[in-house]
C-alpha cells in the first residue's frame, strides 16, 4: 500500500525531468500528503506531456458517491485488469504522478513507526497511476486517480509487502501512450524497482497526521 508521499521538488525540476510540454496546473511542495487531496499528475494528449492535477482517491464513473474514492487510492498491479472500478481507466488512462519520496509504517515492538522511502541520488520520481473523470448530479465534473503497487523489492519487504510501481523517464511515453500494447509494453514496467537505487530512513511520528506538513515530516530521527 502507500498511503502518504512527499514532492518537495520544485514544477520546473519536474517539467524537465519528464519533458513536460504544458503545465495546465502547478501545485504546492508537500511533505506529507494524504489521500483526497489534489496531486501532480503527468498526463499525455495528442502528442503532448501536461502537467495537471487529480484528487487522490479514484472515483469510478460509475459511482453515486466520491467518497468511495477513500478506498481507491491504490490498484494492485495484480489485479488490475480484472476490477471493473481500474480495467477501464488502465486501459487508456494512465498517468504518472511525480514524488520526492513515500511513506510506509514498520511494525516494531507492536508499534508503526513511519519510514520515509526515496531514491538514493535524492532525485524526484514518477509512480505509476491511472485517472477517471466523475461527474456529479449536479454537473461537476472531479478527476482523480490511484497509485498503482506491486510486491515490495528487498530493501522495502522488511519494512512493508507493497511498494508503489515506479515508472523511469525513459518508461514514460510506453506507459502514457494509449498506443502502447498492454501485455508488450505497459505490463513489463510493473514491477519492483531496483532496491540498490533506493533508499530510507525513520521519521518523526509527525507524519501521521495530515495536519502536519512541514520538513519535520521527512527529517531522519533515531
Amino acid at each position: 500500500m502507500c498511503g502518504r508521499f512527499a514532492i518537495i521538488d520544485e514544477v520546473s525540476k519536474i517539467a524537465e525531468l519528464f519533458s513536460i510540454d504544458d503545465i495546465l496546473a502547478g501545485y504546492h511542495s508537500s511533505y506529507n500528503i494524504p489521500p483526497g487531496v489534489n496531486v501532480p499528475a503527468i498526463v499525455k494528449n495528442e502528442g503532448r506531456r501536461s502537467l495537471a492535477t487529480f484528487r487522490w482517491g479514484l472515483i469510478p464513473s460509475w459511482a453515486k458517491d466520491p467518497k468511495i474514492g477513500y478506498r481507491m487510492i491504490n490498484a494492485r498491479s495484480e489485479t488490475i485488469q480484472e476490477k471493473a472500478s481500474f480495467r477501464g481507466p488502465f486501459k487508456t488512462r494512465r498517468c504518472i504522478i511525480p514524488a520526492s519520496g513515500f511513506f510506509e509504517w514498520e511494525k516494531k515492538e507492536g508499534k508503526k513507526e513511519p519510514v520515509y522511502i526515496y531514491m538514493s541520488d535524492r532525485e524526484p520520481f514518477g509512480l505509476a497511476g491511472i485517472y477517471e473523470k466523475w461527474i456529479s448530479p449536479a454537473g461537476e465534473e472531479i478527476y482523480s486517480c490511484s497509485i498503482i503497487t506491486v510486491g515490495a523489492n528487498e530493501l522495502i519487504m522488511p519494512i512493508h509487502d507493497r511498494m508503489p510501481v515506479i515508472i523511469e523517464k525513459n518508461s514514460a511515453d510506453l506507459w502514457l501512450s494509449t498506443e502502447s500494447s498492454i501485455e508488450r509494453d505497459v505490463a513489463p514496467l510493473m514491477k519492483p524497482f531496483p532496491p540498490e537505487r533506493m533508499a530510507f530512513h525513520h521519521v518523526s511520528r509527525a507524519v501521521n497526521s495530515p495536519k502536519n506538513n512541514s520538513p519535520e515530516c521527512i527529517e531522519p530521527v533515531g
